[in-house]
């Protein structure tokens, strides 16, 4: 009967110790359990990084005004970004980006053009139509030569200017006229809408074809004259990442930009048409 007590008794602490142990072991177990949570909360913060560098555009001329304003949007929104743009013919800028030069976004100002950085395989992803643009006739303003129709620039007596047949804008106004049978012999071919808008705008030239949102950018600078044919030359503008961009998370969220109702408002009010 003593031996028993005893025995009992030496046992006592031990069973003690083992329950301290258990309750120490599961309150590690709960802490350890929830530690992993909160980092788990932190990495899926942290997942979408924010924009931040400078992202390189290069794009058709005819984009100069709404993407210069989409460029200062995009740098407020994301402080310590910086939009840097290329602006000329869709053709030079797919050539220069097929030759290796440096930029993170291309927008052109029709598909062909964007087909020769498709084809090099230099675009990452399928390039997406964020707008479209239609011609219209530039005069001098008040338009002196009371130039009404398309079929007016095929006068002699008119200096009429076109865009280069190479870019856009002169290739849907070669499309016009081939579909017209008209025939224009024009005083200069330029290598960019601006181009031929500035020849009007400084009368080294009566006419010119360009795009709508040419002819509302210039302010009064030139007279703006529809014609119904341009309906069925109207060109879409293509944007695509570029596969060699070195900053390609906030090149894609400039692109959203562009594509956002935001960008959407900022292009229509400048005469482009919706994609």
């Amino acid at each position: 009967m003593t031996r028993s007590v005893r025995r009992t008794r030496r046992m006592l602490p031990l069973a003690g110790v083992g329950v301290a142990a258990l309750l120490a072991l599961s309150a590690c177990s709960s802490s350890d359990g929830s530690t992993p949570a909160k980092a788990d909360s932190s990495d899926s913060a942290s997942a979408s990084p924010k924009p931040k560098g400078t992202v390189t555009v290069f794009a058709a001329a005819s984009l100069k005004e709404t993407f210069t304003t989409l460029g200062k949007q995009f740098e407020q929104q994301h402080p310590g970004t910086k939009v840097e743009f290329n602006f000329g013919g869709s053709d030079t800028l797919a050539a220069s980006i097929t030759s290796g030069a440096p930029a993170d976004v291309f927008a052109s100002a029709s598909p062909k053009t964007m087909k020769i950085v498709t084809d090099k395989q230099d675009a990452e992803g399928t390039p997406a139509t964020f707008a479209r643009n239609q011609l219209e006739i530039a005069t001098l303003p008040g338009n002196p030569d009371k130039v009404d129709s398309l079929k007016d620039l095929t006068d002699p007596k008119l200096k009429v200017v076109l865009c280069d047949k190479t870019v856009p804008c002169g290739a849907a106004a070669q499309k016009v006229l081939d579909a017209s049978h008209l025939k224009v012999t024009p005083v200069s071919y330029e290598q960019d809408v601006k181009s031929a808008l500035n020849k009007v705008e400084l009368k080294e030239a009566d006419a010119s074809l360009v795009y709508k949102t040419d002819v509302k950018a210039a302010q009064g600078k030139v007279a703006g004259v529809e014609f119904a044919e341009s309906k069925d030359a109207i060109n879409d503008y293509p944007i695509t990442l570029l596969k060699e961009s070195k900053n390609a998370e906030t090149a894609k969220a400039f692109i959203a930009l562009v594509q956002s109702p935001e960008g959407q408002k900022v292009l229509t009010q400048a005469g482009f048409l919706q994609p």
